[in-house]
């Protein structure tokens, strides 16, 4: 089994109910195991910041499906929920991304793993940093614990409610 987080966010329709649908089909998904889920996180959207804010949250899957396999599950959930690609960070009602999978690096064109801006992302990391704050990015060496710490003062992500789960 290989340690997997993944990003969830949300900034249209019923944010909260949507992650929560999210998670359960990632619950359903074929050799994987939902281990953890963080809280939920408020933040301000990044790139094209002229829409709502989203919510967030990351996951911890334990999961024998290969990176390729586990990236196309992830497609169809949010698919399935109702997500187009049709302008790159623009609104959205689910989004997931496949942020580490264990220690594992890979660099294609349409699968980068570990995701280039995790560790610049403070909705990334917060959320993360609930999970397993001792996690060490593959790539930079660090710790999530020491990635938090580096990045600017009064991030805008604010801690919502405890997930469920």
């Amino acid at each position: 089994m290989s340690k997997v987080f993944v990003g969830v966010g949300s900034n249209l329709g019923d944010r909260e109910f949507l992650i929560r649908k999210a998670v359960e089909a990632m619950r359903d998904l074929p050799r994987t195991l939902v281990v953890r889920v963080s809280s939920l996180y408020d933040t301000d959207p990044v790139g094209e910041v002229d829409q709502p804010a989203f919510l967030n949250a990351a996951v911890w899957l334990e999961t024998t499906l290969e990176p390729r396999e586990l990236l196309w599950q992830l497609l169809l959930i949010e698919k399935r929920m109702g997500r187009v690609r049709s302008q790159r960070w623009g609104p959205r009602p689910i989004d997931l991304d496949l942020l580490f999978y264990g220690e594992e690096t890979v660099d294609e064109p349409d699968l980068k793993i570990p995701h280039p801006e995790a560790h610049r992302r403070a909705f990334v990391l917060l959320p993360l940093v609930e999970l397993d704050p001792d996690f060490v990015h593959p790539t930079t060496g660090e710790s999530i614990r020491k990635l938090i710490k580096k990045l600017p003062p009064n991030p805008p992500v604010r801690k919502g409610g405890r997930f469920w789960y």
